[in-house]
Order: structure tokens, then C-alpha cells, then sequence
């Protein structure tokens, strides 16, 4: 029986996966963990990497791409640990990372889940590490560009919490699929991941049935930091992606909003969705092919 189950969704991004793993099996410390990795059927021979040069994780190679939810839930049904790992290929952890992660879920036993302060390459916050979940009045402010113009606004920035000191432990709605250190009870309550969701909004729609289904309380934790390149993968099908993402705002707001929202309202919001689907369409058309990407 390992302390953690470690769970790679990888699709196309062998080196950054490779370097991945390298800083996973660098981890320091008598936490007890299994890896595994699940490839959505990668072009650029990341299933043969992953044979050649990690033959103690346990790789799963899909014949198509699954999506993240999907292939998540074929790992996490065989994780037998205390605790669970959802983990992204373009993540480089510190020696330090899963023993402190473990840590600090032993000493709150409340917390279901926790997150780490993510940073991107240039040093900078990657903001999807914590978040609130959208609800239409959150949604609308981030949207609008109400969050933008009162950046330091604790009412018009919910969603990401730009107002947050990036240094304070604190509790929130969600934190971010790219590292989600989950405890199996609370997973078990919840259900896995909603293979609905094909690449966006299943790791907010996991926090929200934890912490609002089930009671449990999900933390950010900046004490544990992880370098997150973000989006590689997105990059290959930004098109694709981009409505992906889309899709999956119109699907959390419809699975847990819709019912105790005006029906009115609810179509405007639909259309607001495929407005901003089309503009983002429109927007990434216009970039160059380095600069392209998926999401809003």
C-alpha cells in the first residue's frame, strides 16, 4: 500500500514529460508513492519514453485521446493510497513538493483537497491556481472586464482572487487541475472526475461537489511551489481547445447553476458564452502560430 497515487494525463508533450517524471522520482522524503501515467494516444512517442526510460511507472497508453477526465478515472480507480495526485505533464516539482503536500493534509484533516502556489516560467502567478467557483455574478465581473478594471477588488475579482497576498495559506472554492493533491475519503465521497468535462472545468466541478456536496474544505497552499509551463499541449489544437473550454463553462453553469437561475437569464448567458467562444475564435485566428492558445 503507497502513501500517494500520482496520476499523468499526457498528450503530446513527451520532453516536458519527461522532465516531469524526472522531478517526481527526485522527490524527497519516506512518502511511499506509485505513478501513473495515462497517454492519450501521443504522436512524438511519450508511451516509448516513458517505457524506455521510467519502467517503474505504470503507463497506461490509450488507442485515442480520451480527454483528461476520462483518462484521469482509469488511473484513480486503481490508486489504493491515502492520498491521490492529479498532476500535468508541463509541471517540474521541488525536491520538497509531494512530502510537504502530505504534510500539511496529515495536520487538516478537514482539507479534501489542496493546491500549490503555481508559477509560470517567467516567474509570474499562473491565476487559475486558485479560484472561486463561477457563478453567473462571478462569471459576469471576470467576463466583462469588471475584474480587470478592479484587479485589487475583493468583489469584482473573485474568480481569481487577484486581491489574495500570493504568500497566504488560505481556504478557497478550487485550485487547479495542473496539481491537485486530493484525500482519497473525500474522492470517494465525491466520485471521480466528470468525464463530461473533455479538457476544462472538470477540476472546479471536482472542488465544487467536495466542498459543497460533501463538506469538505479545499486550501491553497503557497509553501509548496510548482513551476508550471501551462498550456503546451493546448497550444497543438488551440481551435479545438478553445471551444472545448467553452463547452465547459456552459456545462458547469448548466450543471450546477442552471436550475436556481431565472430561465431568462440562463439564455443570455448561453449567448454570452458563444460570443465569447466566437471572439476568442476570431482573436486566435490573428496570432501567430507560436502565440496561439486555448481558453479566453
Amino acid at each position: 500500500m503507497y502513501d500517494l497515487g500520482i496520476v499523468i494525463v499526457n498528450y503530446n508533450t513527451r520532453d516536458l514529460l519527461r522532465d516531469c517524471l524526472r522531478s517526481v522520482y527526485a522527490s524527497k522524503g519516506t512518502l511511499s508513492f506509485e505513478v501513473y501515467v495515462v497517454d492519450n494516444r501521443s504522436p512524438d512517442g511519450s508511451a516509448e519514453m516513458v517505457r524506455m526510460e521510467f519502467p517503474q511507472a505504470i503507463l497506461i497508453a490509450n488507442d485515442s485521446n480520451r480527454g483528461y477526465a476520462s483518462a484521469n478515472n482509469l488511473a484513480l480507480r486503481r490508486c489504493q493510497g491515502r492520498y491521490a495526485l492529479l498532476l500535468n505533464p508541463d509541471t517540474v516539482l521541488p525536491e520538497d513538493a509531494l512530502l510537504k503536500s502530505e504534510e500539511f493534509m496529515d495536520a487538516h484533516p478537514e482539507a479534501g483537497v489542496m493546491g500549490p502556489k503555481l508559477v509560470r516560467q517567467d516567474g509570474s502567478l499562473d491565476l487559475a491556481g486558485r479560484r472561486s467557483f463561477p457563478t453567473p455574478q462571478v462569471a459576469f465581473y471576470r467576463l466583462s472586464g469588471l475584474s480587470k478594471l478592479f484587479s485589487n477588488s475583493p468583489r469584482f475579482n473573485q474568480y481569481n482572487l487577484n486581491y489574495m497576498n500570493p504568500d497566504e495559506l488560505r481556504e478557497i472554492d478550487a485550485v487547479c487541475g495542473a496539481f491537485m493533491f486530493l484525500r482519497q475519503a473525500a474522492l470517494h465521497q465525491a466520485g471521480l472526475l466528470d468525464e463530461g468535462f473533455f479538457a476544462f472545468g472538470e477540476d472546479l466541478d471536482l472542488c465544487y461537489r467536495i466542498k459543497v456536496h460533501h463538506g469538505w474544505k479545499v486550501y491553497y497552499n503557497p509553501a509548496v511551489c510548482v513551476l508550471h509551463y501551462k498550456g503546451e499541449a493546448m497550444k497543438q489544437r488551440s481551435y479545438a481547445m478553445t471551444i472545448e473550454f467553452y463547452k465547459a463553462m456552459w456545462r458547469f453553469h448548466r450543471k450546477h447553476f442552471a436550475a436556481s437561475t431565472f430561465f431568462l437569464l440562463n439564455g443570455l448567458i448561453g449567448l454570452g458564452i458563444f460570443a465569447l467562444c466566437a471572439g476568442a475564435l476570431a482573436r486566435n485566428a490573428l496570432r501567430p502560430a507560436g502565440r496561439k492558445k486555448a481558453g479566453w
